[in-house]
């Protein structure tokens, strides 16, 4: 007897981040910014001037320029950041990092630094190459006996009738593509490209004119049009890397890939050699002045970036410099403060000789009005109902305490009312949250409530 299972209901990994909610910067078509929009609320001043950047930056104009996103914890600094990756679209590299992250036992700073830096550097290669294209109309594989066993037959080479729409031809190939054919699978019916120089071949999929694009209805292969023109074409090829993807080509190339990389599969370096980037910056460099490449310089954000010590902050005005550098975006909460690595004070931990070659972006405290609001979206984020009480208690303890500390606030009444079996969240399970955890200042008051108490060491 058959028996009847239901199928229970798919579910999606689906995290919330603390900016998911932020889509862009929030402006009009006059670059003015909206008081609440693609996520973006308050701060009008600063999104204002970060719009004018994104425009600079689209059009090429800022590069090797730093922008620093100066304000208290809290204001939005690094919301701006994303909001600038997301106005900039996919195809301009944006890279996060933070101060923090140069120190390394294995690395040195500048090391990492400079790789940030390649990886925000997109270069858009346009290609020609002579290709075989078509759909098999047939396909014959020889075999010959291996050399070491002969009882195994290996391919020794493979004869292919290759069909577009306007002409069709038969090729032969030696076993190395023989080999390619039959791990990419390809039967009659398949559309494959030939590179004619490299011999790579590549499957793109199921004919839609073959016999078996037509009487197979279920079939995972991607399902193409039977390609047009001659089989043998100069087609254009479009592929986009970074410097840093270059980078690690080239030393690879130059290695051979080596005993242990054959062994164990790493590098045998963890630094790249300044050879061979000055190889790969003057074959990015003439590939762009023959037209067939295309820079797509980037964003580097350095969140905390007083972190930064001064031998780091040194290299970074010197790539500044640098014909091929992306827009760096540093971001501090600290004011008149000592550089790292130094004795010295200096307006928000940085040296007076890059801020001068900086424009600032200046965030301010939030008001009441833009609490609120940003609370709202989170909730609409977090699938959270609250009632308006609620949501002006909150909005009360984020300009009393912080926006953080309110929006974690939220979080946690909601997890409240869920335990409590209500849909909404009420007044109550705001207070309650509350009464159970402590915002910075309360912590601070009850650690000095038992100072004598608490160790030291």
């Amino acid at each position: 007897m058959s028996t009847i299972r239901e199928v229970p209901k798919r579910t999606f990994f689906e995290r919330i981040g603390a900016h998911t909610h932020i889509k862009g910067l929030g402006l009009d078509e006059n670059l003015r910014a909206v008081k609440v929009k693609d996520g973006m609320v308050g701060q009008e001043k600063a999104r204002e001037a970060a719009g004018l950047v994104v425009q600079m930056i689209k059009e090429g104009k800022l590069s090797g320029k730093t922008v620093i996103l100066a304000g208290p914890p809290g204001t939005g600094k690094t919301a701006i950041a994303v909001a600038i990756s997301k106005e900039l679209g996919p195809n301009v590299p944006f890279i996060q990092m933070s101060g923090s992250e140069i120190y390394s036992s294995e690395r040195k700073k500048t090391e990492i630094l400079i790789e940030a830096m390649r990886k925000c550097i997109g270069v858009e290669i346009h290609e020609m190459r002579k290709v075989y294209e078509g759909e098999v109309t047939n396909i014959t594989i020889n075999t010959a006996p291996h050399p070491y066993n002969p009882y195994q037959k290996v391919p020794e080479s493979v004869r292919l009738t290759l069909k577009t729409t306007d002409e069709e031809k038969t090729i032969e190939a030696g076993s190395t593509i023989a080999q390619q054919i039959i791990q990419e699978g390809i039967t009659e019916g398949s559309v494959i490209q030939i590179d004619a120089e490299t011999g790579r071949v590549v499957n793109l999929g199921l004919s839609l004119e073959s016999t078996k694009g037509k009487i197979y209805e279920v079939d995972t292969r991607k399902k193409v049009p039977r390609p047009t023109g001659p089989v043998l074409k100069d087609k254009e090829f479009v592929y986009t890397l970074t410097l840093a993807d270059m980078d690690e080509i080239n030393a690879r190339s130059r290695m051979g890939g080596g005993l242990f990389s054959l062994l164990f599969g790493g590098s045998e370096t963890k630094e790249i050699d300044t050879e061979i980037r000055a190889a790969v910056d003057q074959q990015v460099k003439k590939l762009v002045d023959e037209g067939k490449a295309f820079i797509h310089p980037g964003v580097l954000f350095i969140d905390d970036s007083h972190l930064l010590d001064l031998e780091a902050f040194s290299f970074l005005g010197r790539a500044m410099e640098s014909e091929l550098v992306p827009i760096i975006i540093l971001a501090t909460n600290r004011g008149v403060t000592t550089i790292r690595g130094t004795d010295v004070k200096s307006p928000l931990g940085f040296p007076l000789d890059l801020i001068d070659r900086s424009v600032i972006i200046a965030t301010q405290e939030y008001d009441a009005e833009s609490i609120r609001e940003i609370l709202r979206i989170r909730a609409d984020q977090e699938k959270v109902n609250i009632k308006d009480d609620a949501l002006e208690k909150l909005t009360e303890i984020g300009v009393k305490s912080s926006l953080r500390y309110a929006v974690q606030l939220l979080s946690l009444a909601a997890q409240n009312a869920k335990v409590a079996k209500r849909e909404t969240v009420t007044i109550e399970d705001v207070e309650r949250v509350g009464s159970l955890f402590m915002d910075v200042n309360e912590a601070a008051e009850h650690l000095r409530k038992y100072e004598e108490k608490l160790m030291y060491h």
